[in-house]
């Protein structure tokens, strides 16, 4: 009787977890019905559509330009050896530390017609105005594209490297004995086998650009993502851009309806037992030089470029940009990021306990009920989140009128509305570590400790918590350097006087200071490098 009473307050809890951390979409969907939409009539008779196409396109674009990028470079570090590629396999997901705002920035700088690049060249060649050349404009769709695509490369990159290396070797070779080259067999093989790791990455990656604010912002590229924030401070109408996110959030059900529906007859049955560690074809002569160039072009302009930049700037700029301010904009970001990160942990361990050991019914309905933040860009979870808190505060000043209490904006004029909302937004981060994590952990363990006496909160602590030591701080680290990143949320809900190292580089980019903000963007990308190591340390352990 005692099990069934723990076992249901871990049902309650987790059920908890998953409604509350759902609310914000369901208030939004229900804010986006109202039948107040002159604005958003408006938008739709105008602009609207010219919106939604140029996300539709970036969207596709970013996918495009990604693979061309990842795919050949997942292959050639899975399958091939060539000079360098030990180093390589870890360096190429250098960019993932890369704010996506902060690489446009530094390319923005360096290639605009006030830029260095293009004053060298009128300097060199003696041109006089833009009408005597022509040079690739970065502040443009395109340009967004490139920019973002620079920086989102790496998560397929890493999907498709780790689809590679789980596949058996004899399959590949088996496309050898019948005569295909490695291109063909590359098309014909790995790609097929790794066709739902790639569309699970491209979906990923979609999510992303779609939730990407600051760059496109700045390149003037207008999107449903800047839509949102323009009708919320140009309009005043939460309700019009609660129905712009709500065009949002169906453009993401049908890709991902799409991606389900085009994997659904798909089965792949043969795996390796452990990770593939040795290499399938030996580069040699140009064919391996080639590949080394390619690997290191792509490192150079993604990562080494944009901090080398950034470098340069905060070394000469020291003394401008070194002040108690910064350390206290650093403060606030490490503050939020911190507590995130604790929340965010704890709540998915109880929850993903919660489904190792319930017996009920659909089990795993809470994490993904949690889980669904994750695919609600920065700008649309803000209203989001701030629809259901302007209520509760409402709701409060109300029932304390009759006793002359006011709590006035407790909720939404504090850090509290940002915390709420980065973990809505990156619960599931966390949930998927932890959750692969205690698969890992057998059953056996569970039965061992339930048979010498220990009930359920002691078998998670004394038997789970220390096997998940690997796995909480990875997932923390991740949702840690997540927060640190995040600018549209943070610009949106944060209260006066509050400024994080995101925001403080959009501050000064956005007035075109970045030397002023070249400090702050490197500690954001440092910070980014941390779980990177510790992720790419787990991965050589494995293999």
């Amino acid at each position: 009787m005692s099990d069934k009473f723990k076992l249901s307050k871990w049902q309650l809890f987790a059920w908890l977890v998953g409604l509350l951390l759902s609310a914000p979409l369901f208030f939004l969907v229900v804010e986006s019905l109202k039948g107040d939409s002159e604005v958003f009539i408006h938008l739709w008779n105008t602009v609207l559509w010219d919106y939604i196409f140029n996300t539709v396109v970036l969207i596709f674009g970013v996918c495009f330009l990604s693979c061309f990028i990842a795919l050949p470079l997942g292959w050639l570090t899975a399958y091939c050896h060539f000079p360098g590629k030990r180093q390589f396999e870890w360096a190429l997901m250098l960019p993932l530390a890369m704010p996506t705002y902060i690489i446009a920035y530094v390319y923005t700088d360096l290639l605009d017609y006030a830029g260095p690049v293009q004053i060298a060249l009128r300097q060199w060649f003696g041109w006089q105005s833009p009408d005597d050349y022509w040079f690739f404009d970065i502040r443009t769709l395109p340009g967004a594209i490139v920019m973002l695509s620079l920086v989102l490369y790496p998560y397929l990159f890493l999907i498709f490297k780790t689809a590679l290396r789980e596949q058996s070797f004899k399959l590949v070779q088996a496309s050898q004995l019948m005569g295909l080259s490695p291109s063909r067999s590359f098309y014909k093989v790995s790609l097929v086998l790794s066709r739902g790791a790639i569309v699970a990455a491209l979906a990923l990656i979609s999510m992303e650009t779609m939730a990407d604010f600051a760059t496109v912002s700045y390149f003037a590229v207008s999107t449903l993502t800047t839509a949102v924030y323009d009708t919320w401070f140009g309009y005043y109408s939460l309700t019009a851009a609660a129905k712009i996110s709500g065009v949002m959030l169906l453009l993401l059900f049908l890709a991902l309806i799409t991606e389900r529906f085009s994997r659904r007859d798909q089965a792949v049955f043969e795996r390796q037992t452990s990770v593939n560690s040795e290499a399938l074809y030996q580069l040699r002569g140009k064919s391996a030089w080639f590949a080394t160039l390619f690997c290191s072009f792509i490192l150079a302009i993604a990562f080494v470029l944009p901090v080398a930049v950034l470098l340069s700037y905060a070394v000469t700029y020291f003394d401008s940009i070194w002040s108690n301010a910064l350390l206290s904009y650093a403060w606030q970001s490490l503050k939020v990021a911190t507590i995130v990160s604790v929340i965010a942990i704890v709540l998915s361990v109880f929850v993903v306990f919660y489904q190792r050991i319930a017996k009920q019914a659909h089990p795993l309905i809470p994490g993904r009920l949690a889980s669904t933040g994750y695919a609600l860009p920065g700008t649309v979870l803000a209203i989001a989140v701030l629809l259901p808190l302007t209520l509760i505060e409402n709701a409060l000043n109300t029932m304390l009128e009759p006793y002359h209490l006011n709590i006035g904006l407790l909720l939404t004029g504090s850090i509290v509305t940002i915390i709420i909302a980065y973990v809505v937004r990156f619960y599931a981060i966390a949930h998927g570590a932890i959750e692969s994590s205690f698969v890992r952990i057998s059953p056996s363990l569970d039965m061992a400790s339930q048979s010498m006496g220990k009930s359920q909160s002691q078998t998670l602590r004394l038997v789970h918590l220390p096997l998940l030591r690997r796995g909480i701080l990875t997932a923390a680290l991740l949702v840690f350097i997540e927060c640190m990143k995040e600018l549209p949320a943070a610009l949106l809900l944060r209260p006066f006087n509050f400024e994080s190292l995101a925001t403080h580089v959009f501050q000064y980019v956005s007035d075109e200071q970045l030397e002023l903000a070249s400090l702050s963007a490197l500690l954001i990308v440092v910070v980014g490098l941390v779980p990177l190591y510790f992720i790419n340390r787990s991965m050589e352990s494995r293999s």
